[in-house]
């Protein structure tokens, strides 16, 4: 979820209102905006004092409200509202059985829900009612080439590097085929392909917090140093001095 702080730049708290689906407004109050360094400012929407229609009103007008800084409204400047967090992913596969077996019993998902006519698959990490969807791909379906424009891969987060190291023998153990295993700085990375040859990454976090995380990320050009993931944990890096953070 993406929520700034008044450190997070100077826009600090600003007023606006997200538009309702009927062509209203919700007069949600869009808190403290994040800036993105290009004139867009980024905002999470309050809603505790709305009421029960106006909740859903803003539920409709979540992550739709697209405006730049400067544009007003009554008066009032509008700043932007962006998704709060990336849902669930919906994969199209050729057994929905294998591939849900494959999820549940070797990556480590939780089966939410499957349909008696095995079309499609929704499996959870335990949380929300869904992470991840697996639905039957129609007949004659092509399977993915590498490199092909769209997704590139997935990558789903376990609690600890020996966690990860844990998954990685289920996956060994289960035949998968692993692609690579990579320190990223950030994250430590497996990367492997599912029963479609879809590829996907399960990795850890390297910091304690996420802030130091992104701290790292913005500061680095990026690394994928090959990794021995049967070895210790590798001793975490400093946070460098950089900004990588502009588009020239």
């Amino acid at each position: 979820m993406c929520r700034g702080s008044d450190a997070d730049g100077d826009v600090g708290r600003h007023a606006g209102h997200l538009p309702c689906a009927a062509g209203g407004h919700c007069g949600s109050v869009l808190q403290r905006g994040l800036s993105n360094g290009t004139g867009t400012v980024y905002a999470v929407p309050d809603i505790s004092g709305l009421s029960h229609q106006g909740r859903e009103a803003h539920e409709h007008a979540e992550g739709v409200v697209l405006r730049t800084q400067g544009e007003t409204c009554h008066g009032e400047e509008i700043i932007m509202s962006v998704p709060q967090e990336i849902g669930h992913l919906v994969l199209n596969v050729t057994d929905v059985e294998r591939s849900t077996k494959f999820y549940r019993d070797v990556v480590g998902f939780q089966l939410a829900r499957y349909r008696p006519n095995g079309t499609g698959a929704f499996l959870t990490c335990g949380v929300v009612h869904h992470n991840l969807a697996l639905f039957k791909a129609p007949e004659g379906a092509q399977p993915a080439q590498r490199g092909q424009i769209g997704l590139n891969h997935f990558a789903f987060k376990v609690e600890s590097y020996q966690a990860l190291q844990e998954a990685h023998r289920r996956l060994v153990a289960a035949n998968a085929t692993i692609d690579h295993i990579v320190d990223h700085g950030m994250t430590r990375s497996v990367y492997f392909l599912d029963p479609d040859g879809i590829e996907m990454e399960l990795f850890c976090n390297t910091f304690d917090t996420e802030e130091e995380g992104l701290a790292f990320m913005k500061a680095t050009p990026g690394q994928a140093t090959p990794l021995d993931i049967s070895a210790p944990e590798p001793v975490r890096p400093a946070v460098p001095k950089g900004d990588y953070t502009t588009v020239s």
